[in-house]
């Protein structure tokens, strides 16, 4: 089978594969995003016709304090692997710190979220398998003390993502910036 090579397009905020097929880019010139109090992030798939259908890869940036998502779980497994810096894994109610090379499996139905810490960014990669994650039944963000504590709780539980982050405000495209990676 010939699997054809997708090609890059460039954006405002990195290059972008159009349409299935492989292809290699470097994370410093793939589309990033500033999500304000949530951190930078780069998805190596873009927005548009190349999304994975079978396993999300993104990188994340947090600086202290800094959320990678609300405290939520999923139907199925997600895992982190860390760069670089400190972070801190709450995880069904408990709180873990992490450094680099930690790695966090994740799996069906665990309630988990990641928070940066130390005095410095944390770099950490993240994956999610995309089998039964997709859709009404995805999973949902429950509210937990710890989460709370951390500012990384949907206000209420819900399965809305929209309702989830209400409170932040949108993303915003941005190029790299020498800096953001080790």
């Amino acid at each position: 089978m010939d699997v054809p090579e997708a090609s890059l397009q460039r954006t405002a905020s990195g290059l972008v594969p159009q349409g299935p097929g492989w292809f290699v880019v470097n994370a410093r010139d793939a589309q990033w995003w500033d999500r304000g109090p949530r951190g930078l992030v780069c998805r190596f798939e873009g927005d548009g016709d190349a999304e994975f259908s079978q396993l999300g890869v993104t990188l994340f940036v947090l600086r202290p304090g800094q959320t990678m998502s609300m405290y939520h779980w999923e139907a199925d497994q997600e895992d982190f692997l860390v760069l670089s810096g400190e972070a801190l894994l709450l995880v069904e109610g408990e709180e873990r710190p992490l450094r680099a090379w930690d790695f966090v499996h994740c799996p069906a139905g665990a309630d988990h979220t990641i928070v940066g810490a130390g005095s410095g960014p944390a770099v950490i990669v993240a994956t999610g398998a995309r089998v039964d994650s997709i859709g009404d039944d995805w999973g949902g963000y429950p509210v937990h003390e710890v989460a709370v504590r951390h500012d990384a709780s949907a206000e209420r539980e819900t399965t809305d993502p929209q309702e989830a982050y209400a409170r932040f405000p949108a993303r915003r495209p941005a190029s790299y910036e020498e800096g953001w990676l080790p």
